[in-house]
């Protein structure tokens, strides 16, 4: 998850990226952390179903991309590790496969770089506000072959950029990349939850470092212009290609999630 920076780790306050470890069961999280998730389950009833459905989706939409012969992939706003990684999953598929995780959490850097170090596998600090800073770093860049098609993962960190420059920030990495390139996002969104469960928890995310604005269903589809979606569009979480015996089943209406593909220009 992206957090505002600098990258100084602020115990003092919760993080959205410490909280989402928490509602998935991992232990990199402080006290603050634990409160903020039990004050946003309050708003939230269905806060950990989410939070595992938006991994599942992670999984199966790096899976989908190796499938469609995605052979190097960005993870923007990755999070703390948790197995099975992105590189694990992709290299099922695409045994090669190289993985560049960008965060600005000073607990996923570390993390990271200690549980990730592999090689084909970087992990180096950036901000999904300024992608060509992402695009041009010397580990990125020497790693990954921007000429050719890339899979990018911006799975559950647009709806913390509150500002309406996201989708300035969408058409910063459409252009980055080369045609074939897959677009992965998750967005909390408005539709199908209540005004009261929106506020709520909006209203804790606003006490940690990452505050949240979810959209509606027209917003989030916009951050796919330009890229043409795959079945089956942009939908639930739970319902982006269920797979048997899928480790993260829970079923979550608060955000919608979709892959694109860019076309030749």
């Amino acid at each position: 998850m992206m957090v505002s920076s600098p990258t100084e780790l602020d115990a003092s306050k919760p993080s959205s990226a410490r909280i989402y470890d928490y509602l998935l069961g991992g232990c990199d999280h402080f006290a603050v952390d634990r409160e903020a998730a039990k004050t946003f389950m309050l708003a939230v009833p269905n806060a950990r179903n989410s939070a595992r459905a938006t991994r599942g989706f992670v999984l199966r939409a790096t899976r989908a991309m190796a499938e469609l012969g995605i052979r190097q992939f960005i993870d923007i706003g990755c999070g703390i590790p948790i197995y099975p990684n992105v590189h694990d999953i992709a290299r099922k598929v695409v045994p090669d496969a190289r993985v560049a995780y960008v965060d600005n959490d000073p607990i996923v850097l570390a993390k990271g770089r200690a549980l990730r170090d592999e090689q084909g596998v970087v992990t180096v600090e950036g901000d999904l506000r300024k992608p060509a800073e992402i695009f041009a770093g010397p580990e990125v860049s020497g790693l990954l072959d921007l000429d050719q098609p890339v899979g990018v993962l911006t799975i559950a960190v647009w709806h913390f950029l509150p500002e309406d420059e996201v989708y300035q920030y969408q058409a910063q990495i459409r252009q980055a990349l080369a045609p074939g390139s897959c677009l992965a996002l998750s967005h909390a969104c408005v539709d199908h939850v209540s005004q009261e469960e929106v506020e709520g928890g909006q209203a804790v995310y606003r006490q940690t470092t990452n505050p949240m604005r979810a959209r509606t269903r027209e917003e989030i589809a916009g951050l796919f212009e330009g890229f043409e979606l795959i079945d089956p569009g942009l939908v639930p979480l739970s319902e982006w290609r269920p797979r048997k015996d899928d480790p993260y089943p829970e079923r979550s209406l608060e955000a919608l999630a979709g892959v694109g593909v860019l076309p030749a220009r």
